[in-house]
């Protein structure tokens, strides 16, 4: 086994939540939230169970955080998207129908891989980085404007230039290399604004790329499924299942 394979077999970094049914299944890679310091219980196992609720095979990313700056988290990401595809027989799943979520700061950190260029599928590649499609719950967009400092200063560092920050914000980065994306935010959420999801729904739009966007007015930020959330707030998951049929991500 080579050093990827054996990292990302580790479930100390890659947690399988794999589904039995005997065919090819979708999967999702999850990337919790944590401002990358950490990652957010919450987002990561409740949401992997949910996700196999509704068909979908699950695998929890726990991506390096700071004081490993950029790129490693990107790397992890990066390299867990390539080795699901690689051993998509094993675990059973569709290479062609794999994405990525994340919340808040893990939010960011799929979008990045969602928005990185030249990912896409070769002849006869057997392991490629791109998403088929993506899920953004409160994501951290931009590392400019409506930045959220704490997840900046951890991934870029304090002394971060302008190119920098600029290109770490995805909706600089959208192209027509960018997949359908799914993306929900709260008005009243104050410690990433929603102007980070209308950014990038903006740019989504001036370049064509197919999206759904659901803001609820009430809510903080860092909800995910819990039970506490409003009740306009917890119609997301089913918004969610409905779109992923829509697109013939499920059946």
């Amino acid at each position: 086994m080579d050093k990827l394979n054996q990292k990302m077999s580790d479930q100390k970094i890659l947690k399988p939540c794999l589904l039995s049914q005997g065919k090819k299944n979708p999967a999702v890679v999850v990337c919790p939230g944590g401002g990358y310091s950490r990652q957010a219980d919450h987002e990561g196992l409740p949401v992997a169970k949910w996700l196999n609720s509704i068909g979908l095979s699950a695998f929890i990313l726990y991506y390096r955080v700071s004081p490993d700056l950029y790129p490693a988290p990107l790397d992890d990401l990066r390299n867990a998207v390539c080795h699901v595809r690689e051993h998509a027989g094993e675990y059973n799943i569709d290479p062609e129908r794999l994405g990525v979520m994340g919340f808040s700061a893990g939010g960011h950190l799929a979008c990045l891989l969602a928005t990185e260029k030249g990912n896409a599928k070769k002849t006869g590649q057997k392991a490629w980085a791109r998403p088929d499609f993506a899920i953004l719950c409160y994501p951290v967009i931009s590392f400019t404007k409506y930045a959220h400092e704490g997840s900046v200063a951890n991934l870029a560092g304090h002394k971060a230039d302008k190119a920098l920050l600029d290109g770490l914000s995805c909706e600089n980065r959208v192209s027509a290399e960018t997949p359908l994306i799914f993306i929900w935010h709260t008005v009243a959420d104050t410690a990433v604004p929603v102007e980070n999801s209308l950014l990038l729904a903006g740019a989504l739009r001036k370049n064509s790329i197919p999206f759904a966007m659901h803001l609820f007015q009430e809510g903080k930020h860092g909800l995910g499924l819990r039970e506490e959330a409003p009740d306009e707030v917890r119609t997301w998951p089913k918004l969610c299942e409905d779109w992923l049929r829509q697109v013939k991500i499920i059946q």
